[in-house]
């Protein structure tokens, strides 16, 4: 619980980023406060799709922010297509891009043209996603994706009392799509913090769904894991109470409140976790639908990508030492990430818990207001 407190004390500091409208990031000590003075540098940000809002606001952050300090930019977007990806990716090192920033539409296939990057001595980095089976990758930077399970299992652990409470609680897992390396993590971090109790049958797993693989949610889609769960409670509890679902996002847990809506008949509140702060799933919490999220703030993640990449472009080699001077919580890790190849340096921002109690925190971000009646939230952008 202490990363979650030490996140929930830094919030204000986050917010600030957004808050103060320009949305830099403050200056790192070993960047320039100027613009560089070579400006022939360029660098080429592959991302997955402009469908999302996300991405869209992360590509053209990205690209104002090196454009400020003096650099080219080539921005792509590849439509949630692996195969265009890699071609963009390829149409860049034949640019002679002088680092590669790189948000995979697929972890695994992202890694297929890098080779040539690596003849070329063109750093790569991955955005958000971890790049797999490759050597060419140089840095990843993300969120702390096991600590987001750890989270939900631990908010589970406690909510239900585990430690304490007489008898046995049943637990189901929804998982997020098999293609985002992210989901194992997700996961893994929440059933890895909860195993114990499944082990000792305190937890109880009635449709026998305990790996990844078998929760996994084609797409993040809500409508594939309100029909996953419709299904699992029509199997296996017509006339069990189901105790908690961990959502590894706020995509699958609406889709798992919509069917425990359509399907549950038990009396029961169910503990449904999530993950990312979306408006639908914030209402949900207020009236009681969902119980919580683990909300990251993908600002902070796209300002600690800039001065990563940043310092790699002035000449720089970024390390642990870089943490202190970055805008928001961040670890350096060197060995928890391994692609398949190496195990990859890291900087992973914290993410934290938010419920109904504390939803404010994410007004202080500056990226979401109150409505008139001051119960829901709404976007501030």
């Amino acid at each position: 619980m202490k990363k979650v407190i030490a996140a929930l004390a830094s919030i204000a500091m986050a917010g600030s980023l957004v808050s103060c409208g320009s949305g830099s990031a403050p200056e790192t000590e070993s960047a320039p406060e100027t613009k560089v003075s070579d400006t022939n540098k360029t660098i080429g940000i592959a991302m997955p799709t402009q469908d999302l809002v996300r991405w869209n606001n992360d590509g053209e952050y990205l690209k104002k922010q090196f454009e400020s300090v003096g650099y080219n930019v080539i921005l792509t977007y590849s439509d949630n297509d692996a195969a265009k990806q890699n071609n963009d990716i390829l149409s860049l090192i034949s640019e002679d891009v002088d680092l590669l920033l790189i948000a995979a539409v697929d972890g695994n296939e992202a890694a297929k043209n890098l080779d040539g990057a690596k003849e070329k001595d063109i750093p790569v980095v991955a955005y958000d996603r971890l790049i797999m089976n490759t050597d060419a990758l140089t840095y990843y930077i993300s969120f702390d994706n096991s600590a987001v399970g750890k989270l939900q299992g631990e908010f589970v652990k406690e909510n239900l009392d585990l430690d304490n409470a007489p008898g046995h609680f049943n637990i189901e897992f929804v998982g997020g799509d098999s293609g985002d390396n992210n989901a194992k993590y997700f996961f893994s971090g929440a059933y890895d913090t909860l195993a114990d109790y499944i082990k000792s049958g305190k937890l109880v797993i009635k449709s026998g769904k305990d790996s990844f693989e078998k929760v996994a949610t084609k797409d993040w889609a809500s409508d594939n894991a309100k029909k996953n769960m419709e299904s699992t409670l029509d199997a296996y509890y017509t006339d069990e109470q189901l105790d908690a679902v961990i959502c590894a996002n706020d995509s699958t847990a609406l889709g798992v409140s919509q069917a425990l809506e359509s399907k549950y008949s038990g009396s029961n509140d169910v503990i449904i976790t999530g993950q990312d702060g979306d408006l639908e799933n914030l209402r949900n919490i207020v009236d009681g639908k969902q119980s919580m999220t683990v909300y990251k703030n993908l600002d902070d993640e796209a300002a600690v990508a800039f001065e990563v990449c940043r310092q790699i472009l002035d000449g720089g080699v970024p390390a642990a030492s870089l943490v202190d001077s970055l805008p928001a919580e961040v670890t350096y890790d060197t060995g928890s990430y391994n692609n398949g190849k190496k195990y990859i340096q890291s900087y992973l921002l914290t993410p934290y818990v938010v419920t109904k109690d504390n939803l404010q925190l994410l007004v202080q971000t500056g990226l979401y207001k109150w409505d008139s009646d001051k119960k829901y939230l709404e976007s501030a952008t």
